[in-house]
């Protein structure tokens, strides 16, 4: 591994080293992500094919599961083949231009993901809250523009990311702790002044993330104040089973999502492979769960596969 000196402060390449602490256990490791990245290939491009050849499907909330599966497929694509070279081949080398490409794949997409589920969480309120002009004010043409529009923030917002990054000085080393590109970790490795990087770094997760969780749960109060103003119990839970596989998506991205942020500027005595782990599973356990969950959850899906399987069968 090439440790830099003072004199090369701009490097061509990275070292990605993996999981610290946890080196001689990689190739174990990558079982449970290659059989991950696999399942969620097949999940959401089965997702994919189903919405899209079933019209009855074409519904708001299907059509932003669509555009979630898109980007769970891009974020797992950009960072689990490199991360399986890794522990299989020990090529931790990457160039900065394919690292920056990472970095903006990786949180530009995460923060797609993030938009596309306040856009299902607008879906819910509107068909509970709302139900009889649901249809008139979740068009396919609405629909279409909130993802254009989240798209939109995403690449305008995290695509200065590589270019604050591009230029810093790293004669510390060249070495990246970390199985994947990611912006905290290249500025821990930076010998210059990154506040300003970091704090604009913080307004955009804010920005982001932050206001779409604030969108989310209030989205949901406005909901259970609908839902707990219906007369019957079995209406209420009938209403509410229809929120539950959006519910579950939620907190399967939020949850790592969030103890990976703030770990990461934070949480300085989380032991790091603890932090890597948790960091991997954000990218890949969304994308291998939400299929599953929708699957399993949304009988219209549900059935669906359950045609594709018996017309294959027959």
């Amino acid at each position: 591994m090439l440790i830099l000196n003072n004199t090369n402060v701009y490097p061509s390449t990275f070292i990605l080293i993996g999981i610290p602490g946890l080196e001689e256990a990689h190739m174990w490791i990558s079982i449970p992500f290659c059989m991950g990245y696999i399942l969620a290939l097949v999940g959401n491009f089965s997702l994919l094919f189903i919405i899209k050849t079933d019209a009855k499907l074409h519904e708001p909330v299907y059509l932003f599961l669509c555009m979630l599966a898109v980007a769970d497929l891009v974020v797992c694509t950009t960072a689990v083949p490199k991360l399986l070279s890794l522990f299989w081949f020990h090529d931790g080398e990457i160039s900065i231009e394919a690292c920056l490409t990472q970095v903006f794949l990786i949180h530009s997409c995460s923060t797609m993901e993030s938009g596309f589920l306040v856009g299902m969480a607008f879906d819910r309120y509107v068909a509970i809250c709302n139900p009889l002009r649901h249809s008139t004010i979740l068009t396919h043409t609405v629909t279409g523009a909130m993802g254009l529009a989240i798209v939109l923030r995403g690449g305008a917002l995290l695509s200065l990311h590589p270019f604050l990054l591009r230029w810093l000085p790293y004669c510390k080393t060249n070495i990246i702790s970390h199985t994947y590109c990611e912006f905290m970790a290249l500025i821990k490795i930076a010998c210059a002044e990154t506040s300003i990087r970091r704090a604009y770094s913080l307004v955009v997760a804010f920005l982001t993330g932050g206001v779409d969780f604030i969108l989310i749960i209030c989205s949901y109060i406005f909901i259970l104040n609908t839902v707990f103003h219906l007369p019957s119990k079995d209406a209420r839970l009938k209403t509410l089973g229809t929120c539950g596989s959006h519910v579950c998506v939620i907190l399967v991205f939020y949850t790592p999502a969030f103890f990976s942020f703030l770990t990461h500027r934070f949480g300085h005595k989380v032991a790091p492979h603890i932090h890597i782990l948790v960091a991997n599973m954000y990218l890949l356990v969304p994308p291998v769960m939400d299929p599953i969950i929708y699957g399993v959850r949304t009988k219209k899906i549900r059935d669906r596969f359950h045609k594709l399987f018996s017309f294959q069968r027959t």
